[in-house]
């Protein structure tokens, strides 16, 4: 059998709050080693509705290096 949906999102969730369903929008809370914390705010009044852990193979970031040397950092001009 083949997996029909790879995840989810939520895009409407209850509010205590407001009292009805509201959007929500997705914040990365915490990046870790095994995966990324999110929490869902309500778009009507910011209320934490909820909180998923998205586990998967951990991203590698690569730092870019930049042609530009410090020169004119960290100066004031008058």
């Amino acid at each position: 059998m083949t997996r029909q949906f790879g995840a989810f999102t939520a895009s409407e969730l209850y509010c205590p709050k407001c009292k009805r369903a509201q959007p929500v929008r997705e914040k990365l809370l915490l990046v870790l080693p095994s995966g990324e914390l999110h929490e869902f705010l309500c778009t009507g009044c910011s209320t934490s509705l909820a909180k998923r852990t998205v586990s998967g193979p951990a991203t590698k970031v690569v730092a870019s290096t930049s042609p530009r040397t410090g020169a004119g950092r960290g100066r004031l001009l008058n």
